[in-house]
């Protein structure tokens, strides 16, 4: 158990939400040494998580968070934790469901309807075509990202002017940082048909994130003997389910009290 890959995430924040502790530790129930990067002096972190400061990886600009959202650097951390450890990275909203395999140097794959890429579950080999290309994005910022359409650079070109390079990008188009990115880099490096089949990372599409606090939800009815990840998608969830415990029987639930978790003393 012990030698299984290690994972690790970032959190931009003072504390944690169950569903993040939730995430965290059920990877080290399954066997993960587990790394938490935090910018602050995180105390709700469960049990086995590892806790360091995201400045062991990078500097995290929190005057570029504060004008775009908690995750939007989390898009460039990841790729640098990769080269740096050789980590897998997962978001804190990713659950295991079984161990990732010990050989598979690309993990990611499709999510939701249509087919895209996401980067919520990322491993890369340290060294390789695809993360040069998805560095040098990140530390070389082009007018505009070159998959763009006429209407997205229109978008950036009304943005407020005051606001930073990258900061205009992500209000024209959120995900021109994470999956939006990944995608295309993917298929520029030639790696796009390593991705994985949608029921291997997120097999539940994110536009069917409330069936998680349905009591009467078959969630496992999407899961097949592939799945190893169940990507939560908190930042999709309505702020109900934020404040309040989930109902008994729900997915939800069952996670918490399978992996030991208190839903009541990490809400926000």
């Amino acid at each position: 158990m012990s030698e299984r890959r290690p994972v690790a995430s970032l959190w931009i924040g003072e504390k944690l939400h169950y569903l993040n502790q939730l995430c965290l530790k059920s990877h080290v129930e399954a066997g993960h040494p587990t790394t938490l990067y935090c910018t602050d002096d995180v105390q709700n972190a469960p049990e086995g998580v590892e806790v360091r400061p995201a400045s062991d990886i990078m500097q995290i600009d929190m005057d570029l968070v504060a004008t775009t959202s908690a995750s939007f650097l989390s898009n460039v951390f990841r790729y640098k934790m990769i080269r740096e450890t050789g980590a897998i990275w997962i978001d804190c909203d990713a659950f295991c469901h079984q161990p990732f395999p010990d050989d598979q140097e690309y993990i990611f794959g499709e999510h939701g309807l249509s087919g895209a890429l996401n980067c919520g579950v990322v491993a890369l080999p340290r060294e390789c075509e695809m993360m040069d290309q998805l560095l040098d994005y990140y530390d070389n910022l082009p007018d505009y990202p070159p998959w763009w359409n006429k209407n997205q650079r229109r978008k950036y070109d009304k943005a407020d002017p005051t606001l930073s390079h990258a900061a205009r990008i992500y209000k024209a188009e959120r995900t021109a940082f994470g999956p939006q990115a990944f995608t295309w880099f993917a298929k520029q490096a030639g790696q796009f048909e390593k991705a994985l089949p949608r029921d291997v990372l997120y097999p539940v599409p994110f536009q069917l994130n409330d069936i998680f606090y349905d009591p009467h939800g078959n969630v496992e009815g999407h899961f097949t003997d592939n799945t190893l990840s169940v990507h939560l998608y908190t930042n999709g969830t309505k702020p109900w389910w934020e404040k309040h415990v989930p109902p008994p029987g729900s997915y939800a639930a069952r996670m918490c009290e399978k992996i030991g978790i208190d839903p009541s003393q990490a809400l926000k």
